[in-house]
């Protein structure tokens, strides 16, 4: 097969890659494999700007570092591929064991191997659109300039995914021609603020050419818009003005072999103006086109929810509803949620006899479960009037919590007196699921997980949660688990309203300290989750009445409140790393409960499920050492 001269492709390092851009481009309708085949008309432009997409697609969650290696979700190290199907392996999830080498890393965007994808392919993918998008003669120019935006982001967010796992990385600013020189695809790591520049640039040039909104969800939903470009330049600046990439002094010394500094060595206030601005920029965009938090709003074949109730449903649906009737998703995946089985505990008999088809162990460590506020929304550590120190003795349920929990049940108390976002993410021994087809609230299914005679106990070695509470947040109310398993899709939020307001709230902290705004950006998230005012909260119930009135103490707050919030949902991960404070929060022994145990004092005895390995050189990513034998212009990552 002839190609075409006019063919240009991004060589970064090596032939392979070049042998696999031409793998791609074979694949076209007639297998003519031409840049001017693939740009002839409108109808197949299009294709291709699809196919810039599909990277996009591919993202998969168990492949998502902050989703699998944050510590939020535990998976056993006796689990093997098959429990999750052919959806992926569980490498991500071993992460936390220390297993990653450079060898052959694990979750490897840079090479798109190990579960990882192909990022600078896709980047290249997006260069040729670009350089090919006026051939097509039949191409509106308004239909062009929209397609162009939404490569360019595309551009921008798979260089910034980059970023993210590996700091310093080659800008792939157009692609090299197919005749360059060795030395010419040797090419260098650009600086952590050139590259961060780059992507803002990128963003900026696409936005004004994006539509604000999708008018015709039906056809278009998951395309890029406005609001998706202005949140995610928020997020970005955020980054940037984070302290893991603003003068982080463990990365000061990282050069490259021309003592190029690839991190900057002082921190800059001025980042998190740029941040705070950006921030604004998408709040006001976002709730100019009539964004807002989610709220549950019952189907009319179900009986009334209770107030208590409606609380936790407001929380949980807020995840799953489907994105296009929830006015609190900016941007979701554009591939469904898969791992909604992994999610649910076993509820009844039915489920026991299809255990494959509600495995249920994706485990929630103890301390997840701690990190919820008390009622009173403040930890449970700080709560002048929670017994912290009993908080593993055990209790019958009160009437008054009938709707949260089984009624009589005994438990530890520190299930109970817990905010409602507790309720609404975390199942566990003697907790009540609303939902799986019993949408009764006066008589709601519940965890019974003591022991291996009970329904969500241990069963055998695969189909076996470790740590006795399951992120029933992620799993849809109306999906149905038992001898048939009918599952309700939805698409995992990438961002929505509530985690954009805490992120302009921690930018406002950083540039002014604590404030009205800030504060009201907190309490918005707050009001929601059924919780006082951050201020009102810890000036009452608070045994650090003083920690919101300071800079650092509300910075402390907006990281827990964020944890909270946006915990399950492959954003913590993230956070973590950017406010350099992974190695804290991984620095003691992951635990559950005694599983095996069916009697309630025997079962609430906390045990160790692993002992997380993570150091400094864990925060970014290592370069597969082959990509630096092929490249010698490449420095890897340091500490590895």
């Amino acid at each position: 097969m002839k190609l075409s001269s006019k063919i240009f492709i991004g060589v970064l390092w090596s032939v392979t890659l070049f042998t696999s851009c031409k793998k791609y481009l074979d694949v076209t309708p007639d297998n003519v494999a031409t840049i001017d085949y693939a740009f002839r008309n409108r109808n197949e432009t299009e294709n291709y700007l699809f196919t810039c997409y599909s990277t996009l697609q591919s993202l998969s969650t168990v492949g998502d570092p902050a989703f699998t290696a944050s510590g939020e979700i535990f998976f056993p190290n006796t689990l093997t591929e098959p429990t999750l199907g052919s959806r992926a392996s569980e490498q991500g999830f071993h992460l936390i064991r220390g297993t990653q080498t450079s060898d052959n890393p694990a979750l490897n965007y840079w090479d798109g191997e190990q579960l990882g994808q192909p990022l600078f392919k896709a980047i290249r993918r997006c260069n040729i659109f670009l350089e090919n998008i006026d051939k097509p003669k039949d191409l509106a120019q308004f239909e062009k300039n929209r397609w162009i935006a939404e490569v360019k982001f595309l551009k921008a967010y798979y260089h910034y995914y980059l970023v993210r796992m590996y700091g310093p990385i080659p800008l792939i600013r157009e692609n090299l021609p197919i005749d360059a020189s060795t030395e010419q695809t040797r090419i260098k790591r650009a600086p952590v603020d050139e590259a961060f520049d780059y992507i803002v640039q990128l963003l900026d040039e696409a936005t004004p050419n994006l539509p604000v909104t999708i008018q015709d969800p039906a056809q278009s939903l998951g395309r890029i818009t406005q609001l998706i470009a202005l949140s995610l330049k928020a997020e970005i600046l955020t980054t940037q003005a984070s302290p893991f990439f603003n003068g982080n002094p463990d990365y000061a010394g990282f050069r490259d072999k021309d003592g190029v500094n690839l991190f900057p060595v002082a921190y800059s206030a001025e980042k998190w103006i740029k941040a705070m601005e950006a921030c604004r920029a998408a709040v006001n965009a976002c709730e100019t086109n009539n964004m807002s938090l989610y709220h549950f709003i019952a189907p009319g074949n179900l009986p009334a929810i209770p107030e208590q109730l409606k609380t936790v449903m407001d929380v949980r649906q807020s995840i799953t509803e489907k994105w296009e009737v929830n006015p609190e998703v900016i941007w979701a995946s554009n591939s469904v949620f898969d791992l909604q089985s992994m999610s649910m505990p076993r509820l009844t008999s039915a489920m026991v006899e299809n255990m494959g088809g509600a495995p249920g162990n994706f485990a929630v460590p103890i301390v997840m479960a701690e990190l919820f506020y008390s009622k009173n929304g403040v930890p449970i550590n700080e709560d002048r009037s929670y017994d912290y120190r009993g908080r593993y003795a055990i209790e019958a349920v009160k009437t008054e919590d009938k709707y949260l929990l089984r009624d009589g049940y005994p438990t530890i108390k520190m299930h109970m007196d817990r905010e409602p976002r507790f309720y609404a993410d975390l199942a566990f021994d003697g907790s009540n699921v609303f939902g799986n087809g019993v949408n009764n609230p006066e008589n709601m299914l519940f965890v019974q997980a003591r022991g291996s005679s009970s329904l969500a106990g241990p069963k055998d070695n695969i189909r076996v949660n470790v740590s006795g509470y399951w992120p029933i947040k992620l799993v849809n109310y109306q999906s149905v688990f038992g001898r048939e398993v009918t599952q309700q899709a939805f698409k995992l939020p990438i961002m929505r309203l509530a985690g954009l307001y805490l992120l302009y709230a921690e930018a406002l902290n950083e540039v002014q300290g604590p404030t009205a705004d800030a504060y009201r950006y907190i309490d918005l998230v707050r009001e929601r989750a059924g919780l006082r005012g951050v201020q009102e909260s810890w000036n009452t119930y608070s045994t650090n009445a003083g920690k919101v009135n300071s800079k650092d103490g509300l910075r402390q707050i907006i990281q827990q409140e964020r944890r909270i919030e946006l915990c399950f949902e492959g954003r913590i991960g993230w956070d973590l790393r950017r406010w350099k404070i992974m190695q804290q929060v991984l620095s003691t022994p992951l635990q559950g409960w005694n599983i095996q145990e069916a009697d309630p004092v025997g079962y609430y005895r906390p045990r160790s499920l692993v002992v997380p390995v993570f150091g400094l050189k864990d925060y970014l990513w290592p370069i597969k050492y082959d990509d630096l034998i092929i490249n010698p212009n490449l420095v890897q990552n340091p500490y590895w």
